[in-house]
């Protein structure tokens, strides 16, 4: 009798257990035991782990000189440097400078980057559950530690570009076209890397409206980033565009986590950044031609009708949304010239949906996300851990091309 009890016990765990790992229905169920663990571990980390400061002060120190009427991006500098990011991440530092005492309550700071580390995972989690991701890859997305890093101990600008690129993905996944390009409008004024994503992003408007509401889109994006930075615009615009836009800046090699295993001069010449720019557009291309348009008849017939009969839309679905905008991020950030640490929090969060876009066994599957969490998180950098990364990082990508490129499901 007992040993019968025992048994009918473990079949109904057994089968509790495959239905919440499984079963579409039980998404929200394992995902808000993830986000209430991971509210948890946060703030464990905050406690417990000490604080780094990097940028932060230099933030701060920004926006004291935006405080005391400077708009001149030449005169906005700081302790490691000057002012390059666009007018939304001085807006948003602002407010912060406001709600920490001018930047000096960190722990506070520290708290409100903890909140921001759970909205991008609830966003995620989103994102994950549109596209029809299995229940079990939410249990992945809180197991990176430098991801931790970068939001709760390091207070990087990232984060919030990050987070409104989630929140545009989901609105583009839920058909809300203009809200997503208001908010990725948003993130490209936090950081210049949100560019990473506009071929997709033009991809999937052109595929849903046709080239004239496409430009109408792009224009509401340059409408925004012109209402945000007008009064930096107006100061110098000239500054404001070189500082902020600058697409030839080149970042120190000792920083670098990916490339490290070429040598400092090949690093920094402008032959190698032309390759990998050329490389970056191939690679682009490739997909836009052979993959991102196969499922509607192929390039021509997507150009005919959005060029000659816009009124007859393809539907890009949801899942065909997050691959094509994810896919387009990690090609960008396959051919960067520069990888900084928090740069990881670029695509950490997309490393997991993206296998599964792939047709690798599982175990394969899993040893990319771990072989390129493990790059990320050797420091320095080695000419072994950039080869990892590299590495892993081309078998995504080779992975998708051969795989789901479009969306289906990996089941």
């Amino acid at each position: 009798m007992l040993l019968q009890l025992a048994r009918v016990t473990y079949s109904a765990h057994t089968s509790f257990f495959r239905s919440l790992l499984l079963d579409k229905r039980y998404f929200w169920a394992l995902s808000g035991l993830v986000i209430l663990g991971d509210a948890f571990l946060t703030q464990l980390i905050i406690r417990f782990i000490p604080y780094t400061e990097i940028d932060w002060e230099t933030y701060m120190v920004h926006i004291d000189l935006y405080l005391a009427g400077e708009r001149s991006y030449t005169k906005i500098t700081g302790p490691t440097g000057p002012l390059v990011y666009p007018a939304g991440h001085v807006h948003i530092h602002h407010w912060l400078h406001l709600v920490t005492d001018g930047g000096l309550n960190v722990a506070l700071a520290q708290q409100v980057y903890g909140v921001l580390y759970i909205l991008s995972l609830v966003l995620v989690c989103c994102i994950y559950r549109q596209a029809g991701a299995p229940n079990w890859t939410v249990l992945l997305l809180p197991l990176s530690k430098r991801l931790h890093s970068i939001f709760a101990l390091r207070l990087f600008n990232d984060c919030w570009s990050i987070v409104f690129v989630q929140a545009a993905i989901l609105a583009c996944q839920t058909a809300w076209d203009d809200l997503g390009t208001l908010l990725f409008s948003l993130a490209l004024s936090i950081k210049m890397s949100a560019l990473l994503y506009l071929p997709g992003l033009l991809v999937i408007l052109f595929k849903r409206h046709g080239l004239l509401i496409t430009i109408r889109h792009m224009a509401l994006l340059a409408l925004i980033q012109f209402l945000l930075a007008y009064t930096f615009l107006a100061e110098d615009a000239s500054a404001y565009l070189q500082n902020a836009f600058d697409l030839s800046r080149v970042f120190l090699y000792k920083w670098t986590v990916n490339w490290r295993f070429l040598d400092e001069d090949t690093f920094l010449s402008r032959s190698w950044a032309r390759g990998l720019l050329v490389g970056h557009l191939t690679v682009l291309v490739a997909f836009g031609l052979f993959r991102w348009c196969r499922a509607d008849g192929g390039v021509t017939l997507i150009l005919r009708r959005g060029f000659c009969r816009p009124g007859r839309p393809c539907h890009a679905l949801r899942s065909y949304v997050a691959t094509v905008l994810m896919t387009c991020n990690l090609i960008g950030i396959l051919f960067a010239r520069s990888l900084h640490y928090q740069f990881y929090s670029w695509y950490a969060q997309q490393v997991p949906f993206l296998a599964r876009r792939t047709k690798y066994p599982i175990l394969v599957q899993l040893a990319i996300l771990a072989s390129i969490e493990y790059a990320w998180n050797v420091f320095p950098s080695t000419s072994l851990s950039s080869a990892v990364l590299l590495t892993s990082n081309c078998a995504l990508v080779l992975g998708i091309w051969f795989g789901y490129a479009e969306g289906k499901l990996a089941n």
